[in-house]
């Protein structure tokens, strides 16, 4: 890895490599992604070993408002007092009143788990954000980094190519691959995730990237091609799963979609990782159940599209 990034474990859920932050060494130092409000701690220590103490931090990246990449921005705020808060035009609404954004999680996870994973989620100073959108730059005073919008996972998702290292943080947008299992698992949550978007993103990645990717869950990820079309391949049939249990039944059972996408994830397991694979943290972090719904989601999302431009070709 770049010696100027360095990745900072935040500790998520109390585990170790579930969530990292990194710090992007400089004269203006930047942290990209600051976990939920949960991991301050973590985080906070992680920085101060660093070196980086609370007048030092000059900016605070994130790839997008999720609460695991995110939730932690206006407690963060709070703590590094100079600190520019960047995020995508769409999603920064959301943090200055994250009221929207709890409920949603809330929804997707069930309110006591919500609440257990990703903790309180303070609202970040209106007049420190910076909205930013495709093509910016975000000026880091040496180094910067370049926005490439990447949507899929979310609309407001972004990934950020580095000036210096040229590697690619690209948040959620290629999936979940912890280091020490080495299983690449889809991440497909609602109320957004949308599969022909999230490939096109992902082949932005791909034609962007000079070095190495940077994932958010988990850390350097240097086989850019390999990992690319791994990714399209388990969100594809991920998708075709699912979508061919609704076609075969008008009422199908969501529980029975999570059985499906568990049966094969377990597979896909074995495949990449070998028998005794920990997957407990996957669970924690994109679950069959949130990914079931989110796919579900989108093919309801998508029948009626195609159902409404029939309707009017017919006109």
């Amino acid at each position: 890895m770049d010696p100027s990034v360095v990745p900072i474990d935040t500790k998520m859920i109390g585990r170790d490599l579930v969530t990292s932050a990194y710090l992007l060494r400089g004269d203006e130092p930047a942290l990209l992604e600051t976990g939920p409000s949960t991991s301050e701690r973590a985080v906070t220590d992680g920085l101060a070993a660093l070196g980086i103490g609370p007048a030092d931090l000059a900016h605070v990246v994130v790839t997008h408002i999720h609460l695991d990449h995110a939730g932690g921005v206006g407690t963060l705020a709070g703590r590094y007092p100079r600190a520019a808060i960047w995020v995508h035009e769409r999603g920064a609404p959301h943090l200055v009143d994250p009221t929207r954004l709890v409920a949603s999680t809330a929804r997707t996870y069930g309110e006591k788990v919500a609440r257990s994973y990703f903790g309180a989620v303070e609202p970040a100073p209106p007049e420190r954000i910076r909205t930013v959108a495709d093509g910016d730059v975000i000026p880091l005073g040496r180094r910067s980094l370049e926005v490439v919008y990447t949507p899929g996972h979310a609309s407001h998702h972004v990934a950020l190519i580095d000036s210096e290292s040229g590697g690619v943080f690209v948040g959620d947008a290629i999936g979940v691959h912890l280091p020490d299992v080495r299983v690449l698992r889809p991440a497909t949550p609602p109320p957004e995730f949308d599969v022909e978007v999230a490939v096109a993103s992902i082949e932005r990645i791909r034609e962007r990237a000079r070095s190495v990717l940077f994932l958010s869950h988990y850390g350097e990820v240097p086989e850019v091609d390999a990992m690319c079309d791994l990714s399209i391949v388990r969100i594809r049939g991920w998708a075709d799963e699912v979508g061919s249990a609704l076609r075969s039944s008008e009422e199908a059972d969501p529980e029975e979609i999570v059985r499906l996408l568990e049966k094969r994830g377990t597979a896909e397991a074995l495949e990449d990782a070998g028998p005794g694979a920990d997957m407990d943290r996957y669970d924690m972090l994109s679950s069959y159940r949130v990914n079931a719904a989110g796919l579900i989601r989108y093919w309801r999302k998508r029948w009626e599209r195609e159902a409404l431009d029939a309707d009017g070709s017919a006109t």
